[in-house]
């Protein structure tokens, strides 16, 4: 007992179930750290046109040198100042950009949380690939196994003048011809294998088996895709409206208060200035720009009718991949129940023909083509039920939803 769970324990601590490489990868892979970064990006830029409402605040010192100078002048002249900034009005200019950079904020919050879901479903994919190709590769190893047993088995008769070396050479073809399939295989799964650990960031062993869920009868969300775009297009809206308050005026005051210092003043200065307060008002209208602020509010408008035409084409797509992944689920369970009764069919043709095969009744062809027979028949069951879990991932994808939330 002791040496049988010497013999497993590796294989349980280096394998991997789908929904913890789902989550490692959501916190690790380099793409989603990418859009991570974008999204925290975006929501510093609201921070800061919240800051535009704020005055503005300067300080600065200067210092002034004149060579030469006449009896009205001064060589040495120090200052610093203080300056405060309001806009009183600016037409909603502020306001629209600050609105534009709230929904370009919520529009790359949907963007990580798609990536998320199409690296999931991708992940998905790859996984169950895997799973159909290992159970392939262990039909293949089966069926090497048997032609391996009756090849030994056929050169003993042949060694008894029994047989024939046709015999031999066609069973040699058969196994060699399998240790090749078999060494595609294992180069697939290799090849899977790493794209797998690309979009997970993180090595893997081996994949336990992990199943989904049989919910059909879920609410329909939108994608984040989706609800980006409608983001992105409110942003549009909303730079828009910023170019609008070019045609309104803007009123801003301003403040500033100045020191002065002086060195080496001529005695017939007159008398000087050591401290000034300026208070400005201003008001700016445009009135005319030959139609400059018009045409790029156009183009943005036209941008956003643009954006309109594509939600409403995803928005159709998703709702006919979600019709055809329920279309697919059904057809996959017809798929399975049928390759499971052509499975048990194979496996007892095989059997008998097994038996006879090594009562010399029947000759190596029928033996072979039962086992061809039976081999594709356990590839077939078995990539049936992996494409079941593939079809209920896309079902819960197109349906708006975190894949991870339907593993059992």
């Amino acid at each position: 007992m002791k040496k049988l769970l010497f013999l497993i324990l590796p294989f349980a601590v280096f394998a991997d179930d789908l929904r913890s490489i789902l989550e490692y990868a959501q916190q690790n892979n380099n793409l989603v750290k990418s859009y991570r970064y974008t999204k925290d990006a975006k929501e510093s830029e609201v921070e800061s046109k919240k800051s535009d409402y704020f005055p503005k605040i300067d300080i600065g010192a200067s210092y002034k040198n004149t060579s030469d100078v006449t009896s009205f002048q001064i060589s040495d002249i120090y200052s610093g100042y203080g300056r405060v900034e309001f806009d009183i009005y600016d037409g909603g200019a502020k306001s629209s950009q600050l609105d534009r950079a709230k929904n370009e904020y919520k529009a790359s919050g949907h963007d990580e949380v798609q990536m998320r879901k199409n690296l999931s479903l991708q992940i998905v994919k790859d996984f169950y690939e895997i799973k159909s190709l290992e159970a392939h590769l262990r039909a293949k190893e089966d069926a090497k196994k048997s032609i391996e047993e009756q090849l030994d088995r056929i050169k003993q008769f042949y060694d008894a003048k029994l047989a024939t070396q046709d015999d031999i050479d066609r069973l040699q073809a058969s196994y060699d011809t399998n240790l090749y399939e078999i060494e595609s295989i294992n180069f697939d799964i290799l090849s899977l294998k790493k794209s797998l650990e690309l979009k997970a960031s993180k090595e893997i062993q081996n994949l336990e088996e992990s199943n989904f869920k049989e919910v059909l009868v879920l609410d329909f969300e939108q994608s984040d895709d989706i609800k980006s775009l409608s983001y992105k297009q409110n942003a549009v809206k909303n730079s828009a409206q910023a170019l609008e308050s070019a045609y309104y005026p803007k009123i801003k005051v301003e403040d500033s208060y100045t020191f002065y210092g002086y060195e080496n003043i001529s005695p017939n200065h007159p008398l000087k200035i050591d401290r000034q307060n300026v208070l400005m008002l201003s008001l700016n209208m445009r009135i005319f720009d030959y139609g400059a602020t018009s045409e790029v509010k156009q183009s943005l408008e036209l941008n956003s009718k643009a954006m309109h035409e594509q939600i409403e084409q995803i928005s159709k797509e998703q709702k006919m991949q979600r019709e055809i992944a329920v279309a697919k689920i059904n057809s996959v369970k017809l798929k399975i129940k049928s390759s499971k009764s052509a499975l048990v069919s194979a496996s007892s043709a095989f059997k008998t023909i097994n038996e006879k095969y090594n009562a010399g009744i029947v000759d190596y062809v029928i033996y072979l083509d039962a086992l061809t027979s039976k081999t594709s028949a356990n590839a077939v069951y078995e990539r049936s039920l992996n494409e079941l879990e593939t079809a209920y991932a896309l079902f819960y994808y197109y349906s708006g939803k975190n894949l991870e939330e339907f593993l059992k």
